[in-house]
Formats: structure tokens, C-alpha cells, sequence
């Protein structure tokens, strides 16, 4: 009997003299999740920097038929019928560390905003669900702005993306300043960044695509915001950068780059049937 009980006691005194070792083992993995969903924010440990240590956030609306001007494949777009204007991309902290990745995001906590979200978030891939493509923002991105209290759940932080694109109704400011899409007529970026400007800040930024027919083809509005949400953002450095999360640069660059100044643009006319061709 007492040497078959000689593993489990050895294996017990083993794990006893572990914890007095390391007291702090158990709850180091705990804390870092609930800190995370409470939006607290530890001091800095072992040189990293701390969570929500990020300044600037940036807001960026796309273009649906420059989106699809984005891709290589042109069978993997589609804009559903209902949609006929300025899409949300993505509402992102810019250069974000730290980001806790163990809250997930599931279809019940943005049920009640499904309808809008439809409308004015929807996926534009054939090969992605419009939930999917939420649910990658928000564990990509949604989850690095936790710690600011309007945004720390999924529910918050999509409703305050909502919010932002009903203030920025880019194609509203367009039309009434005469700026409709076309496949003619092509634009200057100092024109249209002039009409922007009052509603957006100056330190917008106008982002295109090469079509097939090597033009610049308008596709992203990106507008850089502080930290309590107000337009622009006074942190140098920040506001032209990339948003990176979970401590990692992005592998591959986003596909939109600064409209040059010195080239015309087109703001392309959606076709729900040939998305990626509206012109031919």
C-alpha cells in the first residue's frame, strides 16, 4: 500500500513546492484576460510596452468599386444591391502592443446592430461572411481600443464605428460639392482633399489602386483621430503609419497607397454587376 501511494504523495509535494516557488504562476494568466476586459493597464514588465499605449486611431471608409479595383481575382468581389455608398474598413489603433488576444467575439454581441452593420460594414469578398470580416476587426483591432472605456466590448466598439461613419458621410460632402463618380471625368487630389478638409481635418488622407488600365482608381478615405475621438491627431509620427496589432507589422502592405498628387484620379461608378469592370 505505501508504495503504491509514493508516486502521488512525491507528485503532490512536487506541485506544493512549485506555488510556494511561484505564487504568482496561477493568477499571471488570469490577470492578463481580465485586465484586458476591464481596460486596465498594468506597469510596464521585462521592457514591453504597456497595453493601450497607443495614441492614434484612424477611421477608414472605402469605396466599393475601388475596392474591388484592389484585387487581383475578379471573380472574388461582390457588392451586394443594397449597397450604393462609402463602406466602413476599419476603425484602428495606430501602432498598438500588447493587444490581448483571448476575447473573442461571437454573433450575439452585435445582434441588434446586424441591420446596419449590413449596410454600412458589409463584406465585399464572395469568399468572407460579413460577420467574419467583423469579427477580424474586432480581434485584430477592436480588441487593442479595450481599454478606452466607449469601446471596450465588441457592441461598443462597432456602434461607435456606426456613429462615425453617420458623421462622415463622405458622399454627401462629394455631391454636394459636385464630385460624383464617373468614368470620364478624373479628379485632382488637392480638389477633393479642399472639399474634404472642413469635414475630415486636414490631415486626411486620399488612397487609391492601379486598375487594369494602369489609372488611379480613388479607393479609401483614412481619417486619423485622437485618442478621446475628436478629428486629427498630434502625435508625430503617428498618423501616417500602418495600423499594427499584437505586437506584429503587418506581412503584407495594405493595398491602397497615398494618391499622387501629381496624377489624376477616377472616382469609379458602382456596378453591382460587374463590379470590377463598371466602365466596360
Amino acid at each position: 500500500m505505501w508504495c503504491s501511494a509514493l508516486p502521488l504523495l512525491v507528485s503532490l509535494s512536487a506541485a506544493v513546492l512549485f506555488l510556494l516557488h511561484f505564487p504568482d504562476y496561477i493568477n499571471t494568466q488570469e490577470v492578463g484576460c481580465e485586465d484586458y476586459k476591464y481596460g486596465h493597464q498594468g506597469p510596464e514588465e521585462h521592457g514591453k510596452k504597456p497595453f493601450c499605449s497607443w495614441k492614434c486611431l484612424v477611421f477608414t471608409l472605402q469605396w466599393p468599386a475601388g475596392f474591388c479595383q484592389s484585387l487581383n481575382n475578379e471573380t472574388l468581389c461582390m457588392i451586394p444591391p443594397s449597397i450604393n455608398n462609402w463602406t466602413i474598413h476599419g476603425l484602428w489603433p495606430l501602432r498598438a502592443w500588447n493587444c490581448c488576444n483571448c476575447w473573442p467575439m461571437f454573433q450575439s454581441d452585435v445582434q441588434e446592430l446586424e441591420a446596419e452593420l449590413n449596410e454600412y460594414w458589409p463584406s465585399l469578398l464572395k469568399i468572407k461572411s460579413s460577420f467574419h470580416f467583423w469579427k477580424n476587426e474586432w480581434e485584430k483591432h477592436g480588441a487593442c481600443v479595450a481599454c478606452v472605456e466607449g469601446l471596450n466590448s465588441p457592441l461598443r466598439y462597432f456602434q461607435i464605428s456606426l456613429k462615425l461613419r453617420q458623421q462622415f458621410d463622405i458622399q454627401k460632402i462629394l455631391e454636394t460639392a459636385g464630385v460624383t463618380p464617373s468614368c470620364e471625368q478624373a479628379y485632382k487630389v488637392s480638389e477633393v482633399h479642399q472639399i474634404l478638409a472642413p469635414h475630415l481635418g486636414d490631415k486626411h488622407e486620399i488612397q487609391c489602386v492601379t486598375d487594369h488600365k494602369d489609372r488611379q482608381v480613388w479607393f479609401q478615405v483614412k481619417i486619423p483621430l485622437s485618442h478621446n475621438l475628436t478629428i486629427g491627431c498630434d502625435h508625430p509620427g503617428e498618423t501616417n503609419r500602418e495600423p499594427a496589432s499584437k505586437s506584429e507589422p503587418r506581412k503584407t502592405p495594405f493595398p491602397g497607397h497615398p494618391c499622387s498628387p501629381d496624377d489624376p484620379f477616377y472616382y469609379l461608378p458602382i456596378d453591382h454587376e460587374r463590379p470590377q469592370r463598371p466602365c466596360d
